[in-house]
Order: C-alpha cells, then structure tokens, then sequence
C-alpha cells in the first residue's frame, strides 16, 4: 500500500469503519484501521445476541475498502510529539493524521455489588458472557434488567419474549428520551410481553446481590440473573496519552472534530467531544461524525477550510422483541416530539435501520465519498444555539461552584 500521507483510525466501529472507508477517496492517502477484534461488532444487535436470534458481527470484508489496511491490536500510548501510536503487541505506527474513535464501553457502577454480581452488556463480549449465562439457567429463573434506556428495554423484551420471568427496574421513568406518548407506548408492549416494570423515584437500585436486588424504598426483588445497562463510559486512551477530554474522558475537539491540543488528531463517535458539547451516543451519530472526520482531513490536504459539524435528524428507535418495536422522532435540538411509529411498523423500520448500518458502510467502501447524511440541510442553527446555551451556563456553573 502506498500513499504520502498516512493516516491511522483508532477503533473499527461504526464512525472508524466510515472514516476509515472515506479517507480513501484520495488516491495519495493510505490509511490503518486498528481494532482490538478481527470483525465489526454490531453494536445495535448486542441483544439479539443475547436473545439468540443474532450473532451481531459483520465480517470486516464486508464493509471495509481493499485498501484499508486492518492491525488487529490495541492501542495503548498516543505519542502527539512523535505522531506515532504503540499497540499491545508492543508495535509502533507513525501517522501523519490520527483519528480517535474508540467508542464506548459499559460505564463502571457504583453501586455496591453491582460489579461482582450483575451482567453488563455494551461489547460484544459482554454479550456472549450473559448468553452463556441465560443459557445455563432455567426459563423460570427471575431476570432483572436494570436501566431502562434503549439496551435495557430492549433486552428486557427480547428475553420476556422468550417467556422469561423478566422485571425492568428503570432507576426513574421508563425510556427517559422517550415522548409521553412513545413512553406509554413501550410500556403497552412491556406488557404485553409480560415483563414487570418498576419505575419512579423509589426505582433505584442501591445494592446488588448473587441472588437478589435492592431498591431504594427497601424492598428486595429475586433476581438470578442481573442484567445491569446503566450508563456508558468511554476509554482513557486520550487522558493517559495526555490529550484534553472531558469529564467522561471523551476527546475535547472544535466544531470540525479537530483536537483542541493537536490539529493532526481527531475524534469520531461516542468518544468526541466537540466544543465540550458532545452529541448522543448513537448510531445515528456515530457514522456521520466518522464521515465528518475524514472530511476534514480531506479538507486540510486539499488546502481547503474543514466544515463545522452539524447535524440535522435526529431520533431513537428501539425494537420490543422480533415482532414490535419504535421509530420515536425528535426535532433538531434532540428531544423527542409526540409522533412515533409503533408495533409492527416499528419492527421493520428498526430492522430496515440494523440493516442499513453496515450497507452504508460497505457502500462506501465501494464508492468513497457516497455517505451523505452529514451534509443533510439544516442543523446549523440549532447547533449554534446550543453552543452559545453552554457558553453562558459554563461560566454560571463555575460561579456556583466558587
């Protein structure tokens, strides 16, 4: 592989894969994708996984370019000064452009037990831990699912489907994002399926046992097996490597994803941070801000002014079992509005959506440059305004804290 500038992808997910796949639309640019496993997890699939209706990997063949080079390794030091990256393996890759996109991971509980003795499900081999688990324990074994965002509704259904014994204790309401009319939506279905909600400000969960969870109001459900989906975290490659992040640790980067201390790095994904105002993790934003990446070292090697991010549709869809599920719409500053497609209709779209992922990705790899969803209309506005809206609540924030 030849090419005068090198440029290395940390992290083969979805917004790495994209990037990666994008970059090579110039001929004089060779480009590395380094990732810890040899296929692309499906991330939006994980519970399927876990449910058994889905393996949620994609062969890299399949949505990688020829001309991508693949290092299955894990990065762990970014030299800035040198532009290079060290791996396990102890090897060293030099780099003219760095894009970090490591994603993100299960966010570490504090809740006491929670850690010993609950399942988390944000990777790939999470998943394949708690199927393991599920399948060495009887059907009539109780289930406890916590958190009750997308994961957590979703394996909450997928395994109440199955006629498990499932209980869904959501630490507050039930799918926070949610429209009132999507939220009551879910919950009909929930149901349905069988599957004993437990919300409200007493639905927090303050210990968690082998056998057994604690909620705050005192009472203690059975639970055999504890599937814990509460919040995400991110790696601490950037922080150990001495790059600025936020207080997650995801990467601080202006409006065109370029690193506030290095303008040769950048960030994609659930690990950006642009403007210290980073946008949901999500699929939905994690192949278009890949996209956003590769533009602007695109932009850079043409001589020409990167474009500052913006984004102009946003929504969240949510499967409830193989024969259900919800399209929720949101308007452009993310919050969801009262229109949603449920049921069966739901259940296409969300599996059209599944499927859409890795066929964005294999196309462009074919035809580099294709992905287009970044530069929809529309968004600029909404963005500026919620950029001047932290500005001024940054400094109030810091009043109250002196």
């Amino acid at each position: 592989m030849t090419g005068n500038t090198h440029v290395v992808v940390i992290g083969g997910g979805y917004a790495g894969v994209m990037a990666a796949n994008r970059l090579t639309r110039r001929d004089d640019v060779s480009v590395t994708l380094i990732n810890p496993r040899p296929d692309l997890v499906h991330r939006v699939r994980l519970h399927q996984l876990v449910g058994g209706s889905d393996d949620a990997v994609v062969a890299y063949r399949d949505v990688l370019a020829d001309r991508v080079r693949l290092v299955v390794d894990t990065v762990t030091r970014i030299d800035v000064a040198a532009r290079s990256v060290t791996s396990a393996a102890g090897a060293t890759l030099d780099y003219d452009y760095l894009i970090y996109a490591v994603g993100s991971g299960s966010a570490e509980p504090s809740v006491p037990g929670a850690a010993e003795s609950a399942h988390p499900l944000a990777t790939l081999e999470e998943a394949q831990r708690l199927r393991a688990v599920l399948d060495a324990t009887p059907k009539t074994a109780a289930v406890t699912v916590v958190g009750a965002g997308p994961t957590g509704i979703e394996t909450a259904a997928e395994l109440a489907e199955q006629d498990r014994r499932v209980t869904l204790v959501c630490g507050g309401v039930l799918g926070p994002y949610l429209h009132t009319r999507g939220r009551r939506s879910v919950a009909k279905r929930l149901a349905k399926l069988g599957v004993t909600v437990i919300d409200g400000p007493d639905a927090k969960v303050t210990a968690v046992a082998r056998d057994a969870v604690r909620l705050a109001d005192g009472r203690e459900l059975p639970s055999e097996v504890t599937v814990w989906t509460v919040g995400f975290g991110v790696p601490d490659l950037a922080a150990r490597s001495g790059l600025s992040t936020d207080a997650v640790g995801r990467l601080l980067t202006d409006e065109t994803l370029t690193s506030v201390d290095d303008e040769r790095v950048l960030a994609a994904g659930d690990s950006a941070a642009p403007s210290g105002v980073p946008l949901r993790m999500s699929c939905l934003n994690a192949t278009p801000l890949g996209a956003r990446a590769a533009d602007t070292v695109l932009s850079r090697l043409a001589g020409e002014q990167p474009e500052n991010l913006h984004q102009s549709m946003y929504a969240q869809c949510i499967s409830l079992g193989r024969s259900a599920g919800i399209y929720q719409f949101a308007n452009r500053s993310d919050v969801a509005v009262w229109l949603h497609i449920g049921d069966g209709l739901g259940a296409r779209i969300k599996e059209l959506v599944c499927k859409g992922i890795p066929k964005h990705l294999a196309d462009e790899a074919r035809k580099p440059g294709s992905f287009g969803l970044h530069r929809m209309p529309g968004g600029v506005a909404k963005r500026r305004e919620l950029l001047r809206a932290h500005r001024v609540e940054a400094p109030a924030a810091a009043d109250r804290a002196a």
